[in-house]
């Protein structure tokens, strides 16, 4: 007789049951770390009530009475504490995305440097990592900020370059008049064209998965980015007017500025995690089997295409996580702004402290923040790389 027939409770064939699998040692675990952290907050506001201070988020709403370096959204002393922590904010993000520019920049350029044939581009590349790797952030911020100011011209010597008006204060660029309806063509123009990129490179991807036949998309993308703001600017009826940078007395008048400590962090940080993300890439591109690269070339693929259709597919799948790290790395390294005055959250949130005695709160607040902006980014960057992994899945199959 059979076997599961005698034994009625035997296990029987199919696929695993699925869900979440917890424990009792998980759930234990989880009250444990609950009623700690329980503890601490009572026996944190205890002390503050014994100490005479009530804790709260009120102070938030008092007026701040102090004034920012530079801000990019409207701002003055008269202000609220939340409202200087939001210009911190703004200030953060803004340096944030330079530095990550410049770094993704200087990290591709690099990483494929330190894989190329020519030996000398290797040293240089190998010498450049090596040089800021093993250097503090908070040294080569330093360096570059003393050299910034004592190496550039003085505001009445400005130097002037084409559009640029370069001192030791700021780097004047110009600008879009005034108007309305030229920030609401920007603002548009920025929203709209990357969305209809993003939208014309699914259908050509879709396009080729179906039929087989590829969809030009850089040349449909230049296009995108010269008439849709062409035609924005007709519709809007947008004067497009620049400002320009001029020199006036112990000022410059018209244009935007960009102070020195904001260009000294975003060139700080761009480099120095340049570096590290030219090894990740590095790294990457040596992981790629050299056999398919080889095969590449006999199919008659120019070196271009082997690149992009053979190289860089593998090399997302490979650099992303990574990536991710190094990106949220160079976000929380914002915060060695403060060294060189430059006002974002971190020193907005000092001054806080000490105006108010509330270092509890706003430190709670800088922490949520900074925590907020690390899962946004990472957790972008994660559903990137699951749909890249999914869609060679599906592929593979």
């Amino acid at each position: 007789m059979d076997r599961k027939l005698q034994n009625p409770h035997a296990t029987q064939d199919g696929p695993p049951k699925t869900g979440p699998a917890v424990s009792l040692a998980d759930i234990g675990i989880c009250l444990a770390i609950l009623v700690a952290f329980a503890l601490v907050a009572f026996n944190v506001h205890s002390n503050m009530t014994t100490a005479g201070i009530q804790p709260g988020f009120g102070f938030l709403a008092q007026q701040a009475g102090f004034d920012l370096s530079e801000t990019l959204i409207p701002y003055g002393a008269n202000d609220s504490y939340l409202r200087a922590i939001l210009a911190g904010l703004a200030n953060t993000i803004a340096v944030a995305c330079a530095s990550l520019v410049i770094a993704c920049i200087a990290g591709l350029l690099l990483g494929l440097l330190s894989v190329s044939a020519a030996p000398l581009a290797r040293l240089f590349a190998l010498a450049y990592v090596e040089l800021f790797r093993n250097l503090p952030k908070i040294l080569v911020l330093l360096v570059i900020f003393v050299a910034a100011v004592n190496g550039l011209p003085a505001i009445r010597q400005a130097l002037v370059l084409g559009p640029f008006t370069i001192s030791n204060r700021a780097i004047y660029l110009p600008s879009l008049s005034d108007d309305p309806r030229n920030t609401i063509w920007l603002l548009v123009s920025l929203v709209l064209v990357p969305a209809l990129i993003w939208f014309w490179a699914r259908r050509a991807t879709r396009h080729q998965t179906l039929t087989g036949k590829r969809v030009p998309v850089l040349p449909v993308a230049l296009a995108l980015c010269i008439t849709v703001p062409a035609v924005l600017a007709i519709v809007l009826a947008a004067p497009l007017g620049l400002s320009w940078p001029v020199l006036e007395g112990f000022s410059v008048e018209g244009g935007v500025a960009l102070s020195i400590q904001f260009c000294t962090v975003a060139v700080t940080l761009g480099l120095y995690h340049g570096a590290q993300i030219a090894e990740v890439l590095r790294g990457g591109i040596e992981a790629v089997p050299k056999g398919q690269i080889e095969a590449a070339a006999a199919l008659g693929l120019r070196n271009g295409q082997t690149t992009r259709l053979v190289v860089v597919p593998q090399v997302l799948r490979t650099v992303v996580p990574p990536l991710n790290n190094q990106f949220a790395n160079l976000l929380k390294n914002t915060s060695i702004s403060i060294a060189v005055g430059y006002s974002d959250l971190m020193s907005v949130a000092g001054t806080a402290i000490n105006q108010t005695f509330r270092p509890l709160e706003t430190m709670l607040i800088t922490m949520s923040i900074y925590l907020l902006l690390c899962l946004a980014l990472t957790g972008a960057l994660n559903q990137w790389s699951a749909r890249i992994s999914a869609r060679e899945g599906r592929n593979a199959r």
